[in-house]
């Protein structure tokens, strides 16, 4: 062992290795998300979107899909029915920035399993899948506080009008400079 470094620790989860599928147009936490998985011993495979998402399901068979909610070329929503359609058994963990009870409910409608909240690291996502494995309802993975659910609704009603800063603080009941002020603001922590 070279000086100065650590001895690496062994990972334990209650999963067996597991062949995964994580969908997320954000690069970066992809990337990280499926470091961090692998390092705990599972097989990951990578898209950052639907179609790739559906190539790579052709092609191989996994056990689950972490997929995000939002992404340019299709909704976790959508690609949750089309990945089912092609494996029927596929358990599907969505992930989310802009978690609301209408998206988790209709997530579940969907065919999700199970459903987090980002930001959500490698052993959130595995305490789903785990979970999730044994007993299929929804958990929540954290408690979000009221800073954090009137952030994520700030941001889904200005996604709503497609970035639009004084229909936003119309449709939400504030001023203009009030919405500024909220935008300015870093997300809370959950």
């Amino acid at each position: 062992m070279p000086y100065g470094s650590a001895p690496k620790r062994p990972t334990q989860t209650a999963l067996s290795v597991v062949s995964i599928l994580l969908v997320d147009d954000d690069g970066a936490f992809r990337e990280r998300l499926a470091r961090s998985l692998r390092r705990h011993g599972h097989a990951v495979t990578t898209a950052d979107g639907a179609k790739k998402a559906l190539d790579a399901a052709a092609r191989a068979s996994f056990e689950w899909a972490i997929v995000d909610l939002r992404m340019p070329d299709c909704s976790g929503l959508e690609l949750t029915v089309g990945l089912k359609q092609v494996i029927p058994d596929l358990r599907v963990l969505v992930l989310t920035g802009y978690g609301s009870i209408a998206s988790v409910v209709e997530a579940m409608r969907q065919g999700a399993d199970n459903y987090l909240s980002k930001p959500a690291d490698a052993d959130d996502v595995i305490a789903a899948l785990t979970v999730s494995a044994a007993r299929p309802t929804p958990v929540a993975s954290r408690p979000v506080n009221l800073a954090r659910l009137e952030w994520e609704h700030v941001q889904q009603v200005l996604a709503d009008m497609g970035g639009n800063k004084s229909a936003a603080a119309r449709r939400l009941g504030i001023t203009r400079r009030t919405l500024q002020l909220k935008l300015k603001r870093d997300p809370p922590v959950r």
